[in-house]
């Protein structure tokens, strides 16, 4: 099987490592890549935000599955070019990825399917503003109603803050979603969806603020841990039922089958698990630890999701133990990031590269703002973080920073569901 990767991220390094090791992968390419992919795979450059240009991509290089990692081309219909070229695609649909392109629209089918999520309300005008936000808070939960690459969120307990945040994004053309604030630990449940059958991967935390407990503002991700001790064992089981299945089978009903990773982010209130958003792709940083524990062979997975043939793929295989990873971002993120900088230390095992690139030199310099992600594996989950932070230890980039943090309330046993 001849696979090609669409994506620049650690995300796309994480699933192309993982195709690597697949013995059924004949070849293997990612578009556009990065440095540290370089060593696993062919390299070609693509505009990711055009799909035909993606679907072209394909088929000169003659792919048999095309895997899709990021949300701006799904959500722009680049699995939909690639199938309409005769080619299958693990993504899904420009219109079912509209469940992570607008959260209004995520909220509506959430409310069709019966499923539990946070109250809110879209806010299209600044008249409106005030009177909306006076029905919310304290806290005040604000998104972007739109694609925010994970940093168009303000959860803050100050008024001034959330009214801030939200006319920026009224003042640049974004409708702004108001939500209701939902209290108890934060999950990621990655499903793979053929159209019908669900079958989840095991649940995940991530670390969305940028510094040690939980402060700063939101990231794309600084740090993720898999699995979760704290939670019931019947917590993916229980996710599929009530939430993700019904989800699933409402967007069939409209015509707009999903077919790919769809990404339920929750949160375990005392009421049970709410949903805070759905994700229509593999979520960063999560997808570094989750599969890393994956023992089941990615590629054949991935294409019988994207084949429609997932009721018949055997069940799924984990290695035993826990994985933690550990983000190091460039100086200024999650503003505007110096980028340029060398890195030492990024060529190691369990580094995988996120802003990375190779200078004429030879030498692998930053060109992003999560610059890479490192991972580690252990028996249980105060191994993996152990060995995660000796790894981070030996990375060198000047003016970096990451979260000491990632995964120790759950060593300490401190993490608790809400009623249990």
């Amino acid at each position: 099987m001849r696979v090609l990767v669409v994506g620049s991220g650690a995300r796309e390094h994480a699933l192309v490592l993982a195709a690597s090791h697949d013995p059924a992968v004949t070849a293997l390419a990612c578009a556009p890549g990065n440095a540290g992919i370089a060593s696993l795979a062919e390299q070609a450059g693509v505009d990711v935000t055009d799909p035909a240009a993606i679907a072209a991509l394909a088929v000169s290089w003659k792919a048999d599955l095309v895997v899709i990692g990021p949300e701006v081309p799904l959500v722009a219909g680049a699995a939909d070019a690639v199938r309409g070229a005769g080619i299958a695609c693990f993504g899904p649909s420009a219109a079912a990825a509209r469940i992570e392109g607008s959260k209004a629209f995520a909220k509506d089918v959430m409310a069709a399917a019966k499923v539990a999520t946070a109250h809110s309300e879209v806010v299209d005008s600044p008249a409106r503003l005030d009177a909306a936000l006076a029905r919310f808070g304290p806290t005040w939960v604000v998104k972007d109603d739109g694609l925010a690459a994970g940093k168009g969120v303000v959860v803050t307990g100050d008024l001034t803050t959330a009214r801030a945040h939200a006319m920026t994004l009224l003042e640049s053309g974004h409708p702004v979603l108001l939500e209701s604030y939902l209290a108890g630990p934060e999950v990621s449940l990655f499903c793979l969806v053929d159209g019908q059958t669900v079958v989840p991967l095991i649940p995940a935390q991530d670390f969305k603020r940028v510094g040690d407990g939980d402060t700063g503002p939101n990231t794309g991700g600084m740090g993720a841990y898999a699995p979760l001790p704290w939670a019931p064992p019947d917590l993916a089981a229980d996710i599929v039922a009530n939430i993700v299945q019904p989800v699933v089978d409402e967007l069939a009903a409209r015509d707009t089958p999903f077919s790919g990773l769809l990404y339920a982010g929750l949160v375990l209130t005392e009421d049970g698990p709410q949903v805070i958003e759905f994700n229509c792709r593999f979520g960063d940083p999560e997808t570094q630890v989750v599969l890393a524990l994956l023992a089941t062979p990615l590629a054949g997975l991935l294409h019988a999701t994207a084949t429609g043939t997932l009721a018949d793929h055997p069940p799924l295989e984990w290695h035993p133990g826990a994985a933690v990873t550990v983000v190091i971002a460039a100086d200024g993120y999650p503003g505007v990031p110096r980028t340029g900088d060398v890195i030492t230390g990024a060529e190691a095992t369990g580094v995988l590269h996120a802003g990375t690139r190779r200078r004429e030199d030879g030498a692998v310099v930053s060109h992003g703002g999560r610059v890479l992600s490192v991972v580690g594996t252990g028996p249980d989950l105060a191994g993996a973080r152990e060995e995660a932070y000796q790894r981070v230890a030996k990375i060198h980039l000047a003016g970096s920073h990451h979260r000491t943090d990632i995964a120790v309330r759950a060593v300490a046993g401190e993490t608790t569901v809400p009623g249990t």
